[in-house]
């Protein structure tokens, strides 16, 4: 099964960039992972279990290296560049 999760951090910290691109640059470690990041948003392409565990691993990481933050995420369950089957239109 295929995942898509578009994420965006909200840190509670003046110096909010370090840990967006630590996030971010922690997402790109992975290889069976698509990783497409955009101002407000960094989208993950993959197998579901890789993709979550990513997610969950990474968010974890940050939380314990720069404290509070908030996540906001959008999962799918499918690879939404993809295009749908007459079965998903109808």
């Amino acid at each position: 099964m295929k995942a898509t999760v578009e994420i965006s951090m909200y840190p509670f910290n003046h110096d909010f960039i370090p840990p967006i691109k630590s996030v971010i640059a922690g997402f790109n470690q992975y290889p069976n992972i698509d990783v497409i990041t955009t101002a407000t948003s960094t989208q993950l392409y993959g197998d579901y279990d890789e993709v979550m565990a990513c997610v969950t691993k990474e968010l974890k990481k940050s939380f314990e290296e720069f404290g509070f933050a908030v996540f906001v995420a959008k999962i799918l369950g499918r690879d939404v560049r993809e295009p749908f089957t007459k079965e998903e239109q109808a």
